[in-house]
């Protein structure tokens, strides 16, 4: 098992020449910017490459100076793999001999002694596997065996498990199984493998486009998935993933000759490794949805605690599930965009004990390789970030302990990218003795209560229910799902009359939810053998929820119920017009919510039922909303909704239309706001069409960003604050802030065209949600005024000489073949542009921040303390900063 997935130079001078490169750029920029422009247009759409370039220009493995680590740890370049000969490696992993096994991702194994200290891989030391297999992306050392997940985007093998051996005793592996074949297209296919905690089964990796296999009937996860859309959810505006529905990607466990399949988990959209800590709990590091970027439905890359039977919600378009639903589980930790790729546990590494303990998450396009700390929480965990290991390109595709040397060795390469494989050692001070390897006694009891509930997972059993009962109002969500999902795969027969009669609101929200989602089928899943809706159980469910005193329940329950009613509409339908009235007189008092969560869902469930206050309240809320998501939001719930209209409320709805074509984000963004909109224009009547029809007709005038911060302090005077006389305030003004108006000011700045700040906001600066706990007022202050001090690594832009004399300054972002791709404005994800790395000159690390300078100019002192309390807060209204 020697996976370890389981316990056990200074940058170029400028020439003289480039000097008066940069000079002319820059006193010409503008017209070299259009010549590119118009030079690039007559281009014909380049084709994918089917091999690696050459290694020339800087088109090469990422040299070490361009390389930055944590303090006291070293990077040893040891060898810059010959594309045209050994391809783009994917993936590592020890053999039974502690040798090097590592594969190309359109081609072949080879294996490698790792060579001493200080020393480098020649093309000799890299010998092929004589193993008949390709395009291996995940394997492990398990029970004398290599096994393999192959994803064949060539389709020259069939995708799926194998398991190789060596078949004559001659130190060779010749042999080759295939024990499972998956169906499987792209990227987001077959992956890694690593072995279960009690070392006798494996799990298995796969993306949302591995079509899943017959799955078994002992399964943790209860197979009634479902889209569970209320509204009908929009595609993706570029077709990405149109039509592939749930269950998304699933982490499967697998006896070791492949007979027998279960669906542990699911609900991931690309998913490429995975690794189980020291308590016997598996983690991944699952992907966002670029095109996503800034709607109200954007969920960052993020680390994920997989249980049994878990759900995490990817859907495609539109449809993703936001941690709050009740049907899914959030993730530990977002990390931000992003393409995951590998993951390990530092066990058996000679590093610190802290960097022993970590879990290490490979970020493939922005060149991360993150230290993440986890911190028992209740039955799961929390977590933080730290950036181990950085580059800027550097494509990041696996990396492993080694049981021997106790360093880690990671890849690039992928997509035909150039690859490299590189060592870290630690060459600090600090002690290197082992960490201990027992289970972490925090949270030890909320964990044995997880995984006794979690045994009854696939099976039917007379203890189940009871079992599970007293548990479904339990504080631990993740125990709370655990007891849920019991309900599931037992007879719907034996528990629903419990669940209708339950006299704990706190209980029965959850059990209903249970019984929505088992006795009910998604109209997206029913096939033509499916029973007819079951009407009498649609009228139990809707009268036990009605019942139910809504206003009396806390946030959780009320958002469980919401969701509960959303999936008894969506699989039963709708009701008749007396039941409809009741659910509206018993939702609407409770929109709108200071919870932002709770008015999405209500907001939605509202408007579905026609409720006629959804109009007037949903507008009140996107003209109070300050940012572009939540606005959003509510425009996409209401754009079906035809009663409660008035002529002023239709206006400003679609004023709100002229007013978000200026907002920026991902690729599919503008396409989703034109979705939304001839939704609404759809649900108009024809008198109230021509009413409109000048509104309508309307064109919206464009502004970038910057200009639309400078139209809401329009008129105002500026100045040039200091950081001693705001460091000096907020020594003794941060008290009895006001936290309206530090949100409303935090979008006034532009903060969240760039940062996320809680579930909003932008993804190409930091995540700011916990900069209150890592940095003083002072330095905040300091940040601000000072943008270019000190910048962080992960947004750090490059700048790139080509030998055409244009120069490029941006944030790399993504990478193909022999081409990179930089960001060159980070208030637009889209503004793109894609550099032939044969082409370059010279490429730098640009020490000038790509955030703007003097976005406190034209706010008073007392705007800027509120905008400071709000980020300290972490959004926290409750915070001692905004108590009177």
């Amino acid at each position: 098992m020697n996976r370890n997935k389981y316990p056990a130079q200074t940058m170029p001078t400028y020439c003289t020449r480039f000097l008066l490169v940069v000079l002319s750029v820059v006193l010409a920029m503008p017209v070299a910017t259009a010549q590119q422009k118009k030079k690039g247009a007559t281009k014909p759409k380049p084709k994918r490459q089917t091999e690696v370039g050459p290694a020339v220009g800087g088109n090469t493995a990422t040299p070490i100076d361009r390389i930055t680590a944590a303090e006291g740890f070293k990077v040893e370049l040891l060898y810059s793999v010959p594309g045209t000969d050994q391809g783009s490696w994917v993936n590592l992993c020890t053999d039974n001999k502690g040798r090097l096994l590592v594969s190309d991702q359109f081609g072949g194994m080879y294996r490698i002694t790792p060579p001493p200290a200080g020393q480098v891989i020649s093309q000799s030391m890299v010998q092929p596997v004589a193993a008949d297999i390709r395009a291996v992306n995940g394997m492990v050392w398990f029970k004398d065996a290599l096994y393999v997940g192959v994803n064949d985007y060539e389709q020259k093998i069939p995708s799926g498990v194998y398991r190789i051996t060596d078949s004559n005793g001659d130190d060779n592996l010749d042999k080759v199984e295939l024990l499972r074949e998956i169906k499987a297209r792209g990227d987001h296919g077959v992956h890694a493998l690593m072995p279960t905690p009690d070392g006798e089964s494996l799990y298995l990796i796969t993306g949302n486009n591995a079509k899943a296999p017959e799955i078994a009937d002992s399964s943790p996860v209860a197979q009634i998935w479902g889209e569970d859309h209320l509204l009908p959810s929009m595609p993706d505006g570029r077709g990405h993933n149109r039509g592939v529905l749930a269950p998304g990607g699933i982490v499967y466990r697998l006896t070791t000759d492949g007979k027998t399949f279960e669906a542990y988990a699911s609900g991931f959209r690309n998913i490429f490794d995975g690794a189980v800590n020291h308590d016997g709990e598996l983690f991944t590091y699952d992907a966002d949805m670029e095109y996503d970027f800034n709607t109200p439905w954007y969920r960052p890359t993020r680390i994920c605690h997989v249980t049994s039977g878990a759900e995490f919600g990817w859907r495609n378009g539109a449809g993703k599930r936001m941690p709050f639903y009740a049907d899914n589980l959030p993730g530990a930790l977002d990390i931000g965009p992003g393409s995951p790729t590998g993951t390990t546990f530092g066990y058996g590494a000679k590093f610190p004990a802290k960097y022993q303990s970590a879990f290490y998450a490979l970020d493939w396009s922005w060149g991360k390789l993150y230290a993440v700390h986890l911190k028992p929480e209740g039955s799961s965990y929390t977590a933080t970030k730290e950036e181990f290991v950085t580059g800027a390109p550097l494509p990041i595709t696996d990396a492993i302990i080694h049981p021997g040397d106790g360093a880690m060795y990671f890849t690039i390469g992928g997509r035909r990218v150039q690859s490299g494989l590189y060592r870290v050692t630690y060459v600090g001070n600090e002690s290197t003795d082992p960490a201990p390897t027992t289970p972490n006694s925090v949270g030890s009891e909320e964990r044995k209560t997880r995984q006794m509930l979690e045994a009854f997972h696939g099976k039917q059993d007379p203890a189940a229910i009871g079992t599970a009962w007293p548990y479904l109002a339990n504080q631990d969500r993740f125990i709370r799902f655990a007891a849920r999902t019991i309900l599931e795969h037992q007879p719907v027969a034996t528990w629903a009359d419990k669940a209708l009669s339950e006299t704990d609101p706190n209980k029965q929200v959850t059990a209903l939810l249970a019984l929505a989602r088992s006795a009910g089928v998604c109209p997206q899943h029913r096939g033509d053998n499916a029973a007819a809706v079951d009407t009498q159980m649609r009228d139990k469910l809707f009268g036990a929820v009605t019942a139910i005193d809504a206003k009396s329940l806390g946030l959780t329950q009320k958002l469980v119920l919401a969701r509960t009613t959303q999936i008894i509409l969506n699989r039963f339908g709708q009701p008749d017009d007396a039941m409809t009235l009741r659910l509206i007189d018993s939702l609407d008092p409770l929109f709108p919510s200071d919870s932002a969560e709770l008015n999405w869902l209500l907001c939605e469930t509202l408007a579905f039922l026609q409720s006629p206050t959804a109009a007037a309240k949903s507008i009140a809320l996107i003209e109070a909303a300050p940012t572009q998501e939540e606005q959003m939001q509510y425009a996409r719930s209401i754009r079906m909704l035809k009663a409660g209209w008035t002529p002023e409320l239709h206006k400003k709805y679609f004023n709100w239309f002229l007013k978000a074509a200026n907002y920026k984000g991902g690729a599919s963004f503008d396409k989703f706001i034109e979705f939304i909109r001839n939704d609404a224009v759809a649900s108009l009547s024809s008198q109230q069409t021509a009413s409109l029809s000048e509104l309508l007709a309307k064109k919206p005038v464009k502004k970038s960003a910057l200009e639309n911060l400078g139209e809401v302090f329009k008129g105002r005077s500026e100045k040039e604050w200091t950081l001693d006389e705001l460091s000096a305030a907020s020594k003794t003004q941060l008290a009895n802030r006001n936290f309206a108006n530090g949100r409303k000011m935090f979008a006034a700045t532009g903060c969240y065209a760039c940062h996320r700040f809680g579930d909003q906001g932008g993804m190409t600066g930091p995540d700011l949600t916990s900069a209150g706990r890592r940095y003083s007022p002072h330095d905040l202050i300091d940040q601000v005024i000072n943008p270019s001090k000190v910048i962080n690594e992960q947004f750090s832009s490059i700048k790139v000489l080509t030998d055409d004399g244009v120069m490029h300054t941006g944030v790399v972002v993504n990478l193909s073949g022999d081409t990179f791709t930089l960001n060159t404005d980070l208030t637009d994800p889209n503004k793109r542009v894609s550099i032939d790395r044969k082409e370059i000159e010279l490429m730098e690390v640009s020490k000038v921040s790509a955030m703007p300078k003097g976005l406190f100019n034209r706010l008073t002192q007392d705007e800027i303390m509120d905008l400071l309390a709000y980020v300290i807060s972490g959004g926290n209204s409750e915070h001692a900063y905004f108590q009177k």
